[in-house]
Order: C-alpha cells, then sequence, then structure tokens
C-alpha cells in the first residue's frame, strides 16, 4: 500500500512550493499511512497534481511550518501558543488555519499473550510514569512491565503525556522507540510490553479496554466509542496551513480529505471518519 513519493523542491524564499500542483506534506506518524493513502488515491485521479509525504513527528512538522518547508503540517495533537507566534512570524502575520480531519482512539498495546484485558486511565498513567512496575500490581502475572514509548518530538507523545500522565514524565526505564510501528512490533515481541499510539497501528498486538475511573465500565477503542467519545483516551488528529497557501490545488485538496470521498479512506486505515458537522469550517 506504501508508495514511494517524489521529494519536491520548495522554493525557500516564501514557502511556496516550487511548481503549481506540487504540495509537501510533512509531519505526525500517527496520520503517516492516512496521508499516504490520500496522496496516492487524489495523484490517482489528479495527474496534474504531485504530493509528497513524510513523517518524523508533530513537532517535525510544526518546525516545517515555521521555517515554510511544508505545504501541510499533519499532526496528532494541537499547535501550541508558541508554535502559533513563530507561525505568524514566519507568515507576516496570520496564525496557521486548523483542519479537523480524523479522530482516532489512542490505543494501549499489549502482547497477545498477556491476561490483562483492561486497565484505568490512572493505571495506565501510573504504569508509564514508572510509579507501577510490575503487572502483577494491576491483576496480571507476576513480570516486570516494559514500557515503551515515542520520542519527545511525537503528537501522540505529547498528547499521551497530558492526557494519561497528567503532566508527569515518563519513567526513566521507558524504552524511545522511532515511531508507532516500532512500539507495536516491540511489543508483539515482548510479552511483558506495553505501548500506545494510534489505534490503526495495532496489528496484532492486543488492545486494551480502559476505564475512566475504577467504577466506570472498560471502554475498547472503536468506532462507536470514539465517534460518541465514551472511549476516555480519544482526540482528533489536524492538518495545519498558512492561510496564504490554502487555495487552488492545495485548498481542492484539504476539502477533497475532508469530503466523503477522502473520509472513506479514514475508515479503511483504521481510524474514525470525521464526523459531518466538523466537516466545513475549521
Amino acid at each position: 500500500m506504501k508508495k514511494s513519493f517524489t521529494i519536491l523542491a520548495l522554493a525557500a524564499a516564501t514557502g511556496v512550493s516550487a511548481l503549481a500542483g506540487n504540495i509537501t506534506v510533512k509531519g505526525s506518524d500517527t496520520l503517516l499511512i492516512l496521508a499516504q493513502k490520500w496522496a496516492e488515491t487524489y495523484m490517482g485521479s489528479h495527474a496534474d497534481v504531485k504530493i509528497s509525504v513524510s513523517g518524523g513527528g508533530s513537532g517535525i512538522g510544526f518546525a516545517a511550518l515555521q521555517s515554510q518547508t511544508t505545504d501541510l503540517c499533519d499532526a496528532s495533537r494541537k499547535i501550541k501558543a508558541a508554535e502559533i507566534q513563530k507561525c505568524m512570524v514566519a507568515f507576516g502575520g496570520p496564525r496557521p488555519t486548523e483542519y479537523k480531519v480524523a479522530l482516532d482512539g489512542l490505543s494501549v498495546y499489549v502482547n497477545p499473550e498477556n491476561s490483562l484485558n483492561e486497565l484505568t486511565v490512572a493505571q495506565v498513567g501510573d504504569i508509564f510514569s514508572g510509579k507501577i512496575t510490575n503487572w502483577k500490581d494491576v491483576g496480571g502475572p507476576d513480570a516486570p512491565i516494559t514500557v515503551y514509548s515515542r520520542e519527545n518530538s511525537s503528537g501522540t507523545y505529547e498528547f499521551f503525556k497530558a492526557n494519561v500522565l497528567k503532566g508527569k514524565d515518563f519513567a526513566a526505564s521507558a524504552q524511545t522507540m522511532p515511531g508507532t510501528a516500532a512500539i507495536v512490533q516491540a511489543v508483539v515481541k515482548d510479552k511483558n510490553g506495553i505501548g500506545y499510539g494510534g489505534a490503526a497501528y495495532g496489528g496484532s498486538s492486543k488492545l486494551l479496554a480502559i476505564k475512566k475511573t475504577d467504577a466506570s465500565p472498560a471502554i475498547a477503542p472503536n468506532e462507536e466509542t470514539v465517534m460518541n467519545g465514551t472511549y476516555p483516551i480519544w482526540r482528533h488528529l489536524y492538518i495545519y496551513v498558512n492561510p496564504a497557501l490554502d487555495k487552488g490545488d492545495i485548498a481542492a485538496y484539504l476539502n477533497w480529505i475532508r469530503s466523503d470521498d477522502g473520509q472513506k479512506y479514514v475508515k479503511d486505515i483504521g481510524y474514525y471518519p470525521l464526523p459531518k458537522n466538523l466537516r466545513s469550517g475549521n
């Protein structure tokens, strides 16, 4: 499914694509598979448009937006105030335009052999912050927990730290992985492993049901629970763009992504379509 995309030269001074019809996309690894699918499909029916897609993390995407070396920034978290200010300076005034493009149930992965089926949000936070270090303390086997995490340039890392760890630092013993796919691969090979990431990356790992509190029901991440907000760790996925570039081919591409045609690929990849009331406007 993945396709090799031609790296397109940009006009460094302005940040505008060097050739009309060339669109560069950088940022979130969470969105990478979906962004590649969107680009491949769109180029298939728009022969005059060339789209270059790369990941690296939401932080990388925002840095590229600030330096005007990308047209579109994929992000798995909202842009920060400091990033907005840097973009405004670079753009000469306007703030980046934010588009919600999909929903995600940020998932907690464990090895398929792990007997555990559910955790509370607080237990997940305690595991990833290093307060809980043995599976037996959360109802699992008597075995040490191996924590796998993302690098700090990842929007998923920042979202997880803010919303699950409640701002606490990750455990010093956490093994930093270069992407979500690498986390899943590590967990599948490690019977004591645990990781986190987008729902689309779950693969052959086991996704735990999550309880908001001790008294709450355990909710598995799926289309219904993410779209109705009952799954506790859901989020929007975003694309950011310099308003000055939001016209012509770029505007047409963004409109297509948020259309019924573009949104059907969201579900195919493993995320959840944006509700129709959020597809117009920002």
